[in-house]
């Protein structure tokens, strides 16, 4: 619990990722992100939720242990796993911070941290001199309703496809016969 509420600090976290070697790399944006301790407890508390009578009944039937997890127990946490997954998804794809610190240069920055440096700091040194004439007849408002627009979509166009593993996670609970 002491990890989810505290973190060691932004300059321990920093100082870890350059002393592994990743820092302008693909994966400093990826690695360091990758098993939050509270997706780690969510699903931790679903698996003790299932039932024992499931696995002992594949055990039973010839699984061995990988095997009932992999074709039983995986498959049966499909909604809790599509949740967590869009949780993440959301919260790399909306992380600017990041890409700002550990990217050293402008043409590593993902979209977030790209938008965060064009629209909103106004930085036009990372744009061409025909994209700064075109951009000054630009409002505000329409460059950062056109961040908001490029920032939800990949989001939007993802969330349909994990939406019906919701609704079975919500049936899932109930009781059935």
């Amino acid at each position: 619990m002491i990890t989810i509420l505290f973190s060691g600090g932004l300059i321990p976290w920093y100082m870890t990722i350059k002393m592994t070697g990743i820092v302008d790399t693909f994966w400093a944006l990826i690695l360091p992100g990758a098993v939050p301790v509270m997706n780690v407890i969510l699903l931790l508390n679903f698996f003790k939720s299932l039932p024992d009578e499931i696995e002992e009944a594949g055990l039973m039937d010839g699984a061995g242990r990988w095997q009932a997890l992999w074709r039983i127990a995986v498959p049966l946490s499909a909604p809790a796993i599509a949740t967590l997954t869009l949780f993440c998804i959301v919260n790399h794809w909306n992380s600017w911070f990041e890409g700002l610190i550990l990217m050293n240069r402008p043409e590593h920055y993902p979209l977030q941290s790209y938008l965060q440096t064009v629209i909103v700091n106004r930085d036009m040194s990372l744009l061409s001199a025909v994209d700064v004439a075109k951009w000054s007849l630009i409002s505000d408002r329409t460059s950062r309703a056109a961040q908001v627009i490029v920032a939800l979509l990949p989001v939007l166009l993802v969330y349909p496809f994990l939406q019906k593993y919701f609704a079975e996670g919500i049936v899932m609970g109930s009781v059935k016969g």
